[in-house]
């Protein structure tokens, strides 16, 4: 009867002040605002594509605009197991075992580093995620449109270029990935460049029809991969190797134990541009610590599994010359390492694998075709089916072009989207604890320039964090400073959140002051 209680509670229309969340500090009334200040009304579909989502039930035509209230899902007794699926099977991708792969077999640390630096890395990467999901409710906009209220209307267009980068990279990532897998598995007859345009043409097709689909197909798509996942410790655990300790000296350890934890910070970092975007058709009344926790434990649980059972399997090709001979050191090789002994199962459980980076690339082609969307102008007109055609092709090209050097695409380009997220969280966090925290939000108003953030601030704190990511940064291709002198470990990541943390405030009230908003 208590259960019965809360679920109601939940569902009670909340208080008309705390759901429009509006500034305080503006005196006109509500109707008046909303006669300033309307959504954009959203289109009849008009295109082949559009006609044909929106005859399919679960469909989604809509575009980059705010989700009103009426249109919200309303919460049930299933929403929070909704919810954790999404993200468990989002994020328990076999991308993950491959970054976890890095750590033992490309910077050379022990299992008890590598599982160390990763699982705490994880945690606070979804714990960041948990946070911007929970604007998702708040605002009914997505995150990078969220972002307006934050970096300010032109800032935020940066922050949605920047955002397509991260998501072309990590599908790219995991295109390739995929595309070594069917290779292998079809003992090299299914050529690399094949396996890639499956998984890029799988994930298209998931993604074109709008987000109710693939949260349906996520709600299942967790279970084949978690009993692969099964599989491969049965299979590849006792050939472990726990007891070989790090062969290097104290500071190149450190150095490498803190490359390593921002390598598997950046996982969560690459899902938090990204996190409020499946959340905003839930109703704005859904507590906000119900929306975080429930994130943070499902994303927090794959990842780490994921993230361990690759530092295993790194172990294993380092520490045997029979299994870095057969497989090599690619991550489709060291995936199959794991089902070396289970003959055809073994390569069953390996297409499973690639069914879960369709699983992880389908959010991620989603949003980039809003990304385009957010830039504004021209690209505001463009149906979203477009780019997210568009975006396919490109990181599928790009999967092509990079095939033979995953390894060092993966370290290059995930390192780089922490800088900048980690300088967006921090203005977020700082904006709203610290100039927000009483004024509110009209969330009305989310393509209305003059009552949104001139931006100046954000910006010119933005580049600060910047200038302190290059002095900090260890990469192939360039060493900061900074990181010279620690010994080569990547600081650039806390260095660029240090420096934006200590510029944003004086900039914004100075903002304030002169500016008004």
């Amino acid at each position: 009867m208590g259960s019965i209680d809360i679920e109601k509670a939940y569902n009670q229309p909340p208080d008309t002040h705390d759901h429009l969340n509006l500034d305080k500090s503006t005196s006109a009334s509500t109707s008046e605002a909303s006669d300033l200040v309307k959504p954009a009304p959203i289109p009849e579909p008009q295109s082949i594509w559009q006609k044909c989502i929106a005859s399919l039930k679960g469909g989604e035509n809509r575009g980059i605009e705010r989700i009103p209230p009426e249109e919200r899902e309303p919460v049930t007794s299933s929403t929070t197991l909704h919810m954790f699926l999404m993200w468990f099977s989002m994020t328990l991708a076999t991308n993950n075992i491959v970054v976890g792969s890095m750590g033992t077999l490309v910077l050379g640390l022990s299992f008890k580093d590598a599982a160390l630096c990763g699982v705490f890395g994880c945690l606070l990467g979804t714990t960041i995620i948990g946070y911007i999901s929970t604007w998702g409710p708040k605002s009914g906009n997505r995150t990078l449109i969220a972002a307006r209220y934050f970096m300010g209307y032109y800032p935020s267009k940066v922050c949605c270029v920047l955002n397509l980068f991260t998501n072309v990279g990590y599908s790219m990532v995991n295109s390739v990935v995929g595309g070594q897998i069917l290779s292998v598995v079809s003992g090299g007859h299914l050529s690399v460049l094949v396996g890639i345009v499956i998984v890029a043409v799988s994930s298209w097709a998931m993604a074109l029809f709008g987000m109710k689909i693939f949260q349906l197909y996520e709600r299942v798509a967790w279970l084949p991969q978690l009993l692969v996942i099964c599989v491969m410790v049965g299979s590849a655990g006792p050939h472990f190797n726990f007891s070989e300790a790090t062969s290097m000296s104290a500071q190149d350890l450190n150095a490498k134990r803190i490359t390593f934890f921002s390598l598997a910070l950046s996982i969560g970092l690459a899902w938090a541009p990204l996190a409020a975007d499946y959340y905003v058709y839930y109703p704005s009344h859904i507590k906000s610590w119900r929306t975080f926790i429930v994130t943070v434990f499902g994303s927090l649980q794959a990842m780490s599994i994921s993230l361990l059972m690759g530092i295993g399997l790194g172990t294993v090709i380092s520490s045997s010359a029979y299994y870095a001979g057969k497989y090599g050191s690619s991550p489709g090789g060291v995936l199959m390492t794991a089902y070396d002994s289970l003959g055809g199962f073994g390569k069953f459980c390996a297409v499973i694998n690639v069914l879960s980076l369709v699983a992880n690339n389908t959010p991620g082609a989603y949003s980039m075709g809003m990304n385009f969307q957010m830039l504004g102008g021209v690209f505001g007109k463009v149906p979203r089916p477009v780019f997210t055609t568009l975006a396919t092709i490109i990181y599928a090209a790009c999967a092509m072009g990079g095939r033979n050097a995953l390894y060092e695409v993966f370290k290059g380009f995930l390192p780089l989207i922490g800088y900048w997220v980690m300088m967006f969280v921090v203005i977020m966090l700082e904006e709203d604890t610290i100039f927000r925290r009483t004024k509110g939000y009209d969330w009305t108003a989310w393509d209305c320039q003059a009552k949104l953030p001139v931006g100046l601030a954000a910006a010119g704190s933005f580049l600060i964090g910047w200038a302190g990511a290059v002095v900090g940064m260890s990469q192939a291709y360039y060493m900061g400073p900074i990181s010279q002198i620690s010994g080569g470990g990547d600081l650039g990541l806390w260095l660029g959140a240090g420096f934006t943390a200590i510029s944003f405030p004086p900039l914004r009230a100075l903002e304030l002051r002169f500016i008004g908003r």
